[in-house]
């Protein structure tokens, strides 16, 4: 495995994805029964903005460089909240040096009831999670290939909660992964919250990834992207896509709000764009 996250944490795909991961926690939070996370493909958890790794992409100061300083309009800033004090958190004297992952900002709204199971298959950034959640008697941190958790882990015993499957993309084949994992776990559980993140670089492969969706005849499928830049030849990244099965009811209108305001802040030149559909569904 060649794919470390740290060259691109807190980046434009970064931003988007973890603030919809906001909103889904905050609607799971609404009930009082516990609910899970599972997170398949975490990463180290917190990263050194700083740090060589970082700075040779510097892909984070479009991205939660631009946000972090700027204000948002009512009601996008009230949405946004709960993402920019996960990252305000661990920056706590007001300069931008630490990005939190996934597992450490989905850490910050779990409630006394909730659990999280963080996976991460890379060896050292297991390591480096597991240091991270050192102590934590609700979040567990586990050497393990995601992919495989979607069989064992699932459903959890709580049988409410979130499953966010963010693979790294380094493989050919992965978008066709991606789907027959999906199939395959949404049999096991359900009624489960699914997000899943995906790269858009070639919108062709993109329009395939979703027509190999319908194929699988999931009823409710919410398809969430964000684009900053015209698509290049050859292809490079210039999108950030997020398919949500059974999205909360609110996650839609929420999305609403944000996608034109992060459009705006995270476009090159005035070139963000966002959609947001019904694959299957509503």
């Amino acid at each position: 495995m060649n794919y470390r996250h740290i060259f691109h944490a807190g980046n434009f795909a970064d931003v988007v994805k973890h603030l919809i991961l906001v909103r889904i926690m905050a609607y799971l939070q609404r009930k009082p029964a516990a609910f899970r996370v599972i997170d398949t493909h975490a990463g180290v958890g917190l990263y050194d903005l700083s740090g060589d790794e970082a700075g040779r992409t510097g892909e984070w100061i479009d991205g939660i460089g631009r946000l972090f300083t700027h204000d948002l309009p009512a009601p996008a800033a009230e949405l946004a909240a709960p993402y920019i004090e996960a990252v305000r958190s661990r920056n706590p004297d007001g300069e931008l040096r630490f990005y939190p992952g996934s597992p450490l900002i989905a850490r910050q709204l779990l409630r006394e009831q909730d659990r999280l199971f963080a996976l991460e298959l890379h060896p050292e950034d297991a390591a480096a999670l597991r240091e991270n959640l050192a102590g934590d008697i609700q979040a567990r941190a586990t050497h393990l290939d995601g992919w495989a958790a979607l069989g064992s882990f699932l459903p959890p015993k709580e049988k409410r909660g979130l499953v966010l499957i963010d693979p790294p993309f380094e493989e050919k084949g992965e978008f066709a992964h991606m789907v027959a994992a999906l199939a395959k776990a949404h049999q096991r559980w359900p009624g489960g919250i699914y997000a899943l993140w995906y790269p858009i670089k070639d919108p062709a492969q993109t329009e395939a990834f979703i027509a190999d969706l319908k194929r699988t005849a999931i009823a409710k499928v919410l398809r969430i992207e964000l684009t900053i830049r015209a698509p290049a030849t050859p292809p490079r990244l210039f999108g950030t896509g997020m398919i949500v099965v059974n999205p909360p009811y609110a996650l839609e209108a929420d999305m609403a709000i944000l996608l034109p305001e992060l459009a705006k802040v995270l476009g090159e030149d005035g070139r963000g764009q966002w959609r947001m559909d019904w694959v299957a569904g509503e």
